[in-house]
């Protein structure tokens, strides 16, 4: 494990790109929520493609996204994960009878966003969803639908799977009465959290493979294969895949509130 000074650090500040790409910190935010910009920032044709088809062509996000998607550079999630999670947020606002509006400005995200996500047409950050739990006095860990019992062993062809954002597979190993919430993450390249964000409880880290670069309230880390890390779940925290290919971590959450 390699803590990473200052001077190592290596991705631009969100002001930097807003700067450079000539608009706003608060749109480049959007358009990482959204899927068109990746967490590592950088003054990319993609950031300034977006920023033509919306100053240019009037397009809204939502439109350009669905663009996106026609070509490929837009995944949406797979294998109903992403379906999973829009039908729980839209049951959770229902029962709360709230409009898209109240919920998109209580938690800070685009109505569009918001509306996409319950739809399914859209998969969320760890960050984001993270927000939206919060809101709805839940976790993370609801949105696999855990219903049934755990029947001790679990196999690879039966893990709960949750798509947290662009790049990001939660697999949850284990559920029901349980006083440890065990995920494998597999993190694309250059694929993260989004956001820094908190919960409660502690957290356990071990890397299977690749690395991982992780944010703990102002410091940084560089994680490598076989380094293992501990954390209390109240310090800000987020995290990114650095590497050129897929990392998976194993991480554990105590007590499952994620």
């Amino acid at each position: 494990m390699e803590k990473i000074t200052a001077e190592s650090k290596p991705y631009l500040k969100i002001g930097d790109v807003a700067r450079l790409v000539g608009s706003s910190p608060s749109v480049i935010r959007t358009w990482e929520s959204l899927g068109l910009a990746r967490p590592r920032r950088t003054a990319s044709k993609l950031l300034k493609r977006v920023r033509f088809l919306r100053r240019v062509r009037g397009l809204n996000a939502p439109a350009i996204v669905q663009m996106f998607k026609r070509e490929g550079v837009v995944r949406t999630s797979p294998d109903g994960a992403g379906s999973a999670i829009g039908n729980r947020l839209r049951q959770l606002r229902a029962k709360r009878r709230l409009s898209l509006a109240e919920v998109s400005k209580s938690v800070g995200i685009s109505l569009g966003f918001l509306s996409a996500l319950e739809r399914s047409q859209m998969s969320a950050s760890v960050g984001t969803l993270r927000r939206l739990a919060r809101f709805y006095k839940t976790n993370i860990l609801d949105f696999f639908d855990p219903s049934e019992s755990n029947s001790r062993l679990v196999r690879p062809d039966g893990r709960k799977v949750l798509e947290a954002g662009p790049g990001v597979r939660m697999e949850l190993l284990a559920w029901g009465n349980t006083v440890m919430e065990p995920h494998l993450f597999r993190i694309a390249a250059q694929a993260g959290s989004g956001e820094s964000y908190t919960h409660e409880g502690e957290e356990f880290l071990y890397i299977l493979r690749g690395q991982l670069h992780i944010s703990l309230d102002g410091e940084e880390y560089r994680l490598r294969t076989g380094d293992s890390f501990y954390f209390e779940s109240a310090t800000p925290h987020r995290w990114k895949n650095p590497g050129r290919s897929e990392t998976w971590v194993l991480w554990v959450n105590t007590p499952p509130t994620f």
